[in-house]
Order: C-alpha cells, then structure tokens, then sequence
C-alpha cells in the first residue's frame, strides 16, 4: 500500500462527490418531468379558480369583519412580528428592498388577499398576476413564515396604521 498525500486524497474525495451528484442529478429524468407537468397542470387549474381580489386561503372579507377603527394594540404587535421576521425584505415605505415596500398596500390590495397573502404565499405566487410580475422583479419568493392566524392578522392592523400615517 501506498502513502496519498492529502492533496491527493482531497482531490479523490472532490472527484467522488463531483461523480455521485452528476449521476444523481442525471437520474430519474422521466419522474421528475412527470412532477413538473403535474405541477404545471395543478397551477393552471388553481388559476382558473384564482379570485384576484381576494387571493386564495380561508380570508373572506366576511370572515375578518374589519371596520375603520384600527386595533392599536395589535398594530404595535405586528409592527414587532414585521421587525423581526419581515424587515431583512420589507420597508415600511415605497422602497424596495428584495422585497417591495409595503407603504399603500392596503389601498392596492384588499386586507383578504393581504391575510391570504401571508398565510398561504406559496399557494397564490403561482398564480396571481402581480405576484408573477413582481417576481420577475426581485427573483425571490416570499417564504411561508408559519405565523398564526393571530400573527397575521396583527401584522394587518400594522400595515393598516402605516398606510393611515
């Protein structure tokens, strides 16, 4: 047996990850086009159902009974959900940052869509319109943050008060 010296062995190591991800990436090629025109035909079916206005999720306007008055205490609290999970994309304001600034979303959307909209974003990117659109722009995602029903609806009350300031 001979002595490798770690370069040596290094460059085997690299050689073999190299090898194993070029047979792994290669394989199954039919299986994985199946996937994608399922997922093609399971987004062309959700936008024929897709209601624009409302997005797509449990939120009715119905269902969230808003009124004029703004719940100040849950502002505040979104306005800390936001700074902890939301500022890294999002300004308050017009800017945008990854993602667009959220100053007069609540005149451009409805507060369903909003509530729909950060419960369930995976379920509407695909299909909504100006979601498509503003992807083009920024090429990131908004990820599924896992927030309550509460959460959200908290981090509503906040955009509400920062559209009204």
């Amino acid at each position: 047996m001979f002595y490798q010296t770690p370069s040596i062995m290094k460059k085997r190591i690299l050689f073999s990850l190299i090898a194993l991800s070029i047979l792994v990436g290669c394989g199954g090629n039919r299986e994985k086009s199946d996937d994608q025109e399922h997922a093609t035909n399971q987004v062309q079916s959700d936008a024929a159902f897709y209601d624009i206005h409302r997005g797509s999720g449990k939120w009715t306007a119905e269902k969230l009974n808003l009124n004029d008055n703004i719940n100040e205490a849950m502002a505040v609290e979104g306005e800390r959900i936001t700074n902890e999970k939301c500022s890294s994309c999002h300004k308050p304001n017009e800017d945008t940052k990854v993602g667009p600034g959220w100053k007069g979303v609540t005149s451009r959307r409805s507060a369903e869509w909003i509530m729909n909209f950060i419960t369930n974003p995976e379920g509407m990117i695909d299909v909504d319109p100006k979601l498509k659109a503003l992807w083009e722009q920024c090429y990131v995602r908004m990820p599924d943050l896992n927030l309550t029903d509460f959460q959200a609806r908290q981090i509503l009350e906040y955009l509400r008060k920062n559209d009204k300031s």
